[in-house]
């Protein structure tokens, strides 16, 4: 204990006179718990979403599209996502991307994501075997499709940030533990 500690914890003044012992127990709490308390538990199966501070929206569970076949494939022909499914498709870098719903036959909202996990756009409910080119608004490495109307009910929108293992954890707007 340093000096500065044990001027604190006298019962008779100091420093920590100012604080009840509740309000000095959440201190410890939260400097024990460090800095990487507050990074979600990922799972390969699972992409949760989150405000830009950290508080969560969703989880969705996913499949992974992590190669050019499976990222061409997507969900077509699919006729129904379950709620609180998606598909999460992962480029190997950043880039300019752009979606159509050829073959699908659900609407989707497509929620763009740079490097870091970060939403930079969402196009909301895309509509079912439309070949129209929906583009990214800037370079996407990674791509969200859910059922259509659901990111707008959610407030999923840009700035919101997406932790799953495949987001690097020394990029991460929010890495994964």
């Amino acid at each position: 204990m340093s000096a500065g500690d044990r001027r604190a914890a006298r019962p008779h003044g100091g420093p920590g006179r100012c604080l009840g012992h509740g309000a000095r127990a959440l201190i410890l709490l939260l400097l024990a718990a460090g800095p990487g308390a507050a990074a979600p538990a990922c799972r390969e199966d699972s992409a949760i979403v989150q405000r830009a501070d950290g508080a969560p929206i969703a989880t969705f569970s996913v499949e992974i599209a992590d190669d050019a076949a499976e990222r061409e494939q997507g969900l077509m022909r699919r006729r129904a996502l379950p709620k609180g499914a998606g598909m999460l498709f992962v480029y190997p870098s950043e880039r300019p991307v752009a979606f159509w719903m050829h073959d699908t036959l659900i609407p989707l909202d497509i929620i763009f994501l740079d490097g870091t996990g970060r939403v930079i756009s969402v196009h909301g409910n895309a509509r079912p075997l439309d070949d129209t080119p929906i583009p990214s608004q800037g370079a996407a490495q990674y791509v969200l499709e859910i059922n259509g109307g659901l990111a707008g009910r959610l407030g999923i929108g840009a700035g919101s940030v997406l932790s799953h293992p495949a987001v690097a954890a020394e990029r991460a707007a929010i890495p994964c533990r």
